[in-house]
């Protein structure tokens, strides 16, 4: 029998010494670390290992589509697409056609079924936000010329970002890379998406025991993706015609676009007739995150840096108040991150049980604050939404149980607009 290749990104030892010469399915719980995580149906054996203190997927699959795979990530990483990371590529000749691919398990994470299992049934404003991450996972893919070709719930993760859900996408055997896509590519894609969305919430749905009644209401929602899909493309792409003197609707436009976290690296005024058409240029959905860094040094999501900014900004109306002058943002940000930030984490994170991450805690506590004080009409101060953070956290063994097999950070407060 002739060794396996290997190709490993991440070459450590205990990665290393897994006994790659042996099929999957055989590998001994007794010998090896395993770890069982519910994911759901797939196509291909997948089982999880710790190595280095590091949770890693294996998917064993025939050697052309792990190879297909394995490029496909790491074409999306090197685009700052939001999917797993591509580990390594394991191709064995027993059995014969046979190839594993590893990925390197995205932190913080949760599978659908899990996340919807948590959801309440009659909270809409909850899977609303899920079918928005959808629909910006695939606009990303789509503007960076990427067919997906099996959108769905299974092939996606989701890790909280804020108040707001990012997707990731898992599975990439169907994927393609384009210069850039069709209308017809978009519109299958989406297509493809609305069919196996309605499908995946039906199903765990049903697995939940949840009422049959609500059928109709998930079918819906799945039918309301391609309004998001679509509010979100004509927001990065469309050209509006306007008066050369009119230039002022340049800066609303990028203004439109940084608030939705864009950064635009060019804006281009093209003649069109009397008129001119604006082009702008959009780049990677960082602007608060890179701002943020910018300020501090901290590097978080852009949902998370959204509203680290604006407790920033409260820092320097402050700091203005006291000292009688404007307090500029450069000034602030020392300040902010030693006397608010850092030790705002910190009290935050033991409230709720050091669940999740640090920073998504002190978000969390900055919108539990944020709707208490709304609701009393006037500051409620830290104090108070750290008692109420902590009455929300999951204090139950079953509850930290179900954290900690996911290493999920999903919010264990939150808002609804319901």
């Amino acid at each position: 029998m002739s060794a396996p290749e290997l190709r490993l990104r991440s070459p450590s030892v205990a990665l290393l010494n897994l006994p790659w010469d042996v099929p999957l399915e055989s590998w001994d719980p007794a010998t090896v670390p395993l770890r069982t995580l519910d994911v759901g149906p797939s196509r291909h054996l997948v089982r999880f290992v710790v190595a280095d203190g590091v949770l890693w997927a294996l998917k064993e699959l025939p050697v052309r589509l792990a190879g297909k795979e394995y490029e496909a990530l790491r074409r999306m990483e090197t685009m700052g697409l939001p999917t797993v990371r591509a580990a390594g590529l394991v191709v064995r000749s027993v059995p014969e056609d046979s190839a594993v691919l590893v990925t390197r398990f995205l932190t913080g994470s949760w599978q659908y079924r899990r996340l919807f299992a948590r959801l309440p049934p009659d909270r809409a404003a909850h899977r609303a936000r899920l079918l928005d991450a959808m629909a910006g996972l695939l606009v990303e893919l789509h503007r960076h010329g990427v067919f997906w070709g099996d959108c769905s719930l299974a092939n996606t993760l989701f890790t909280r970002d804020g108040q707001a859900l990012q997707a990731h996408l898992v599975d990439a055997e169907t994927a393609e890379s384009h210069p850039s896509l069709s209308d017809g590519q978009r519109q299958m894609d989406l297509d493809i998406l609305v069919e196996n969305v309605a499908a995946g919430l039906i199903d765990v749905a049903a697995s939940l025991g949840r009422p049959p009644d609500i059928e109709p209401r998930l079918i819906a929602e799945a039918l309301s993706v391609p309004a998001r899909y679509q509010a979100l493309w004509d927001a990065l792409t469309a050209e509006p015609r306007f008066a050369f003197s009119d230039r002022y609707r340049v800066e609303s436009r990028v203004r439109d676009l940084e608030e939705l976290g864009f950064v635009v690296d060019e804006v281009s005024l093209v003649p069109d007739g009397e008129a001119v058409r604006l082009r702008v240029g959009v780049g990677d959905r960082r602007f608060h995150a890179q701002r943020l860094r910018e300020l501090t040094g901290l590097d978080v999501g852009e949902g998370q840096a959204r509203e680290l900014l604006g407790d920033l900004q409260a820092h320097r109306g402050a700091l203005s108040r006291t000292s009688g002058r404007a307090v500029s943002e450069d000034e602030a940000a020392p300040s902010w991150l030693h006397d608010v930030l850092t030790p705002g984490m910190r009290r935050a994170h033991a409230a709720v049980g050091h669940v999740g991450t640090a920073v998504q805690a002190y978000c969390d506590l900055l919108e539990v604050r944020w709707l208490l004080s709304e609701a009393a009409g006037h500051d409620v101060g830290t104090d108070a939404a750290l008692q109420a953070l902590a009455e929300k956290a999951p204090t139950d063994s079953a509850a930290r149980a179900l954290v900690a097999d996911t290493r999920s950070d999903l919010p264990v407060v939150g808002s609804d607009p319901d």
